[in-house]
C-alpha cells in the first residue's frame, strides 16, 4: 500500500470492511458501532486517532468467508491485511484486539498470532474497549453485558468460554483503564 494520509486510511478501511462484511449484516452493524465508538475515544489520544478508527473498521474482517483460514477471526483478518499491505501496527491491533491471545492459546494458535506485534498501549486498550462496549447488533452494551452475551452466544464449551478465566479479568482491567482515562480527559462514553 502506498503512503496515504490518515484520513484516506480511515476511508479505505471503511470501504474494505464494507466490501468484506456487507453480507454479514449483524457483523457489519457491530463494526459500524465499534468504529463510531473508536472515533469518540480517539479524542483521548494525542496522536494516532485515525489508526485507531481504521483498526476499528477492520477489527472483524476475519469473519468474512473469503478470508477464512484458521477460523479465528483476529488472526485471519490480520493475515489478510498483512498480505495486502496494511501497516504492521494496524495488523497487530486487529490480531490482538479484545484479548485474542487468550482464545488463541486455547485454540493452539498462539504461535501464529505471535507473528503480529502485540502493542500493550492506550490505543490497544481503546480498540478493545470499543469492541467490548458495542453488541453484536451495534447497540451499546456495558463490558459485563458484552461478556455475558459472548458466553451465551458461543456456549460453555467454546474456546471463548474456556479462555474466560484469563480473558474476562483482562477485559475488565482494560475497561477500568479506559474509563479512568475518559474521566481524566472528560470524554463522555
Amino acid at each position: 500500500m502506498r503512503t496515504i494520509t490518515p484520513h484516506e486510511m480511515v476511508d479505505r478501511a471503511r470501504e474494505l470492511s464494507h466490501a468484506l462484511l456487507a453480507e454479514l449484516p449483524e457483523r457489519w452493524a457491530h463494526t459500524v458501532g465499534v468504529a463510531a465508538r473508536a472515533d469518540e475515544l480517539a479524542r483521548t489520544l494525542a496522536d494516532g486517532g485515525e489508526l485507531l478508527v481504521a483498526a476499528a473498521w477492520l477489527h472483524d474482517v476475519g469473519y468474512a468467508e473469503a478470508l477464512r483460514d484458521t477460523g479465528f477471526h483476529p488472526l485471519d483478518g490480520a493475515r489478510h491485511l498483512h498480505r495486502i499491505g496494511w501497516p504492521a501496527r494496524l495488523n497487530g491491533l486487529v490480531a490482538h484486539h479484545s484479548g485474542a491471545c487468550y482464545v488463541a492459546d486455547v485454540r493452539g494458535l498462539l504461535p501464529a498470532l505471535a507473528a503480529f506485534p502485540r502493542g500493550q498501549s492506550p490505543m490497544a486498550d481503546l480498540l478493545t474497549y470499543a469492541d467490548q462496549t458495542v453488541g453484536p447488533h451495534g447497540a451499546d452494551m456495558t463490558v459485563e453485558q458484552r461478556i455475558a452475551d459472548m458466553l451465551s452466544r458461543h456456549g460453555r464449551r467454546s474456546p471463548q468460554a474456556r479462555a474466560h478465566h484469563r480473558r474476562g479479568p483482562y477485559l475488565r482491567a482494560v475497561a477500568a483503564r479506559v474509563e479512568r482515562r475518559l474521566a481524566e480527559v472528560r470524554v463522555p462514553v
